[in-house]
């Protein structure tokens, strides 16, 4: 039987409608259900280190809102970023962000601490942040401190925080390396740039969900909400 031999021509046309869909649906992917980002700086150690990748779900906050304990990625709220602004320069790597194929820059990645209605004290007398009235002992995941849990937010003189509705106020795991909410929210009067609003994120601008460290393959890790958020009582329930 004769074998029939495919033309060129046809042979790339193929190839070129496979790559054609193969880039459409990372868009999609990227647009609606997952998305790769990397780690600019050391706010989230132990758990996430400078230049690891992580896979962010976004479809778990169509219906639902980021919950206390969540690693979640943001959009800068405004003045943040500073110098972990790490946006990639490379054409190549802009065009592989774009459609999801490179991990994305330019975003911040921090813990949910507290939720629109709820209340943050800093300390407690073991040095714990508390949230509705329970303290949080988060050793096992943060980068333990000297003095406090908040450390970025001046423990001695201590601070509260009450989380406007549709706001969070989020934590790095290393309290002592991370201008988060803590460090924005403004505890010391003497500062002429002072504004508390500045300390909380619009839920609006939350990617998503951090679900997988995913490289160093070394650490792959599924990223889980800590056990110790379960007790914390809803903000109408503590009022």
């Amino acid at each position: 039987m004769a074998t029939t031999k495919r033309s060129p021509w046809k042979a790339l046309g193929e190839t070129v409608v496979l790559l054609a869909v193969a880039v459409g649906l990372a868009i999609t992917l990227k647009a609606t259900t997952v998305q790769a980002f990397y780690i600019p700086s050391g706010s989230m150690e132990p758990g996430l280190q400078i230049n690891d990748r992580i896979v962010v779900e976004k479809a778990s906050y169509w219906w639902g809102h980021p919950q206390r304990g969540d690693i979640v990625v943001f959009s800068d709220p405004g003045g943040w970023l500073g110098e972990d602004d790490t946006t990639p320069t490379n054409v190549v790597s802009r065009v592989l962000e774009k459609i999801g194929l490179y991990p994305s820059g330019g975003h911040l990645v921090k813990r949910v601490i507290g939720v629109g209605g709820d209340t943050i004290v800093c300390c407690d007398d073991q040095g714990r942040i508390s949230v509705n009235g329970t303290a949080l002992d988060e050793d096992d995941f943060i980068d333990p401190q000297q003095d406090c849990d908040g450390p970025m937010a001046d423990c001695t003189s201590g601070w509260k925080a009450v989380v406007p509705k549709g706001k969070l106020f989020v934590m790095g795991d290393n309290r002592d390396e991370s201008a988060d909410s803590s460090f924005h929210l403004c505890h010391d009067d003497s500062e002429d740039t002072c504004d508390p609003s500045a300390a909380y994120v619009d839920e609006d601008l939350v990617v998503g969900r951090v679900i997988a460290l995913v490289w160093p393959f070394s650490r792959f890790t599924i990223e889980h909400r800590p056990s110790v958020f379960d007790d914390v009582a809803a903000a109408d329930a503590a009022s």
